[in-house]
């Protein structure tokens, strides 16, 4: 093929092409249509967007609500410090955040600043006998120290739940016993005691909290309560 011929060849299939585009139809643009929204429509688009706004308002607020009853818990979790007297002999982790207050009895008291029922005591008295077990087994001093709550005039009932034995400092023997009181004055509490004997003295330690059915103590509190009596010992020697 000559190369005129190619030309025309080419040529008439760009003719084609040409000849396809104009006899492809054109559709014209379409129109925008115009919305006519009516006056009964209006008010209950109105009324509906109210409502979800109301909802996400209802919402927002419970989910703060839950979300500051977290911080609030976090923010109560107690810190302990080691407390040691050595002129009676003892040591405990007591909470930091608690005040030591003086009181008729006590050797010391460590109280809630924001609910006293809530506290720390030890008392610490002179006795003839060299250990406990002189006394009696850790159940014959459980029943010998709920028979004294229940002899209290603001005693309603009292009740123990647990009884223990554990070794502290140096083999020394010490009781832990754990029990409930609903008293008239600060309502259920739940009582974590310990004792010991040491250098002719008896030690009684008294964690004391409220633990009412509103309010029970939850697992974080509950486990600061039992460092706080586990810790009770006698103070190591110098």
């Amino acid at each position: 093929m000559s190369t005129f011929s190619s030309i025309a060849c080419s040529n008439g299939h760009y003719n084609g092409f040409l000849q396809t585009l104009t006899t492809i139809p054109i559709t014209p643009p379409k129109r925008k249509r115009t919305l006519t929204v009516s006056s009964d429509e209006r008010k209950q688009f109105m009324k509906q967007s109210s409502r979800r706004v109301l909802n996400v308002s209802i919402l927002t607020v419970l989910l703060w609500d839950s979300f500051s009853s977290f911080a609030k818990a976090i923010g109560e979790v107690l810190e302990l410090q080691r407390y040691t007297d050595s002129v009676e002999g003892f040591t405990l982790l007591r909470p930091s955040s608690w005040i030591k207050v003086d009181k008729a009895g006590a050797t010391a008291l460590f109280q809630d600043a924001n609910k006293g029922s809530n506290n720390v005591g030890v008392v610490v008295i002179p006795v003839k006998i060299t250990t406990l077990n002189q006394f009696g087994d850790p159940q014959f001093v459980a029943d010998k120290l709920i028979l004294a709550e229940k002899r209290k005039e603001s005693t309603k009932e009292a009740e123990v739940v647990s009884v223990s034995e554990r070794t502290g400092e140096g083999g020394l023997q010490v009781y832990e016993f754990e029990y409930k009181v609903d008293s008239t004055r600060g309502g259920l509490k739940r009582i974590l005691s310990a004792a010991f004997v040491a250098s002719g003295k008896l030690y009684l330690l008294n964690v004391a909290h409220s633990d009412g059915l509103e309010s029970p103590i939850d697992a974080n509190r509950r486990n600061t309560l039992e460092q706080i009596l586990h810790s009770f010992d006698v103070a190591p020697s110098t």
